[in-house]
């Protein structure tokens, strides 16, 4: 068992939620370390996906927000949550699972530098994440499928450790894959 398996678990019921507006299930947990200098989450749940505190259109299955991380998560806590938003009005294109987490992340740490953290994703991040990722400074990012046309953490391109650019992120990819595959699959048989 991976050390990341229930976070990852965390992260792929956030993808139903994405799921459930007919988006492509992909969700995302950014962690930091604990501190006591955070303030609790402590906003609406609408307010965890969206960036302006618009109602989230995810309606029931959307996680709630929570000040106390889950006992397995150690001396980490959840900073950020998202799931793609992209097919939801104001139907932004880069509003992708990763993205949404780390503006969450950046608000709740009150900074864009995001050193230290760890992002979890069900799917490999597209080349878009993967530069708002290196951007951002984020340390480590753990996702569960490869993504053979998309993917820029390793498969298609490798932009979160490419050595031309000002930061590099330690990648840690396949934990939970064949669940996390399982759940992408689905969605895409579903919709043909």
């Amino acid at each position: 068992m991976n050390r990341f398996d229930e976070v990852m678990r965390r992260a792929m019921d956030l993808a139903t939620c994405a799921q459930k507006q007919a988006d492509v299930p992909v969700g995302a947990l950014l962690l930091a370390p604990r501190s006591e200098n955070l303030a609790p989450i402590g906003v609406r749940n609408a307010d965890i996906f969206t960036g302006e505190g618009a109602l989230a259109s995810a309606g029931e299955g959307a996680p709630t927000s929570e000040s106390d991380s889950p006992p397995y998560l150690g001396d980490w806590e959840i900073i950020g949550r998202g799931f793609n938003q992209r097919e939801t009005f104001p139907f932004d294109p880069t509003a992708h699972a990763e993205i949404m987490a780390l503006r969450q992340g950046a608000r709740r740490l009150g900074t864009w530098r995001l050193t230290g953290t760890t992002l979890v994703v069900n799917l490999e991040p597209c080349t878009m994440c993967a530069g708002a990722l290196v951007n951002a400074r984020v340390s480590r990012v753990v996702f569960g499928a490869w993504d053979d046309k998309a993917g820029a953490a390793g498969s298609v391109r490798d932009v979160l450790r490419d050595s031309r650019l000002n930061h590099r992120i330690e990648v840690i990819g396949g934990v939970l894959e064949q669940e996390c595959s399982a759940q992408l699959k689905d969605f895409f048989a579903r919709r043909r």
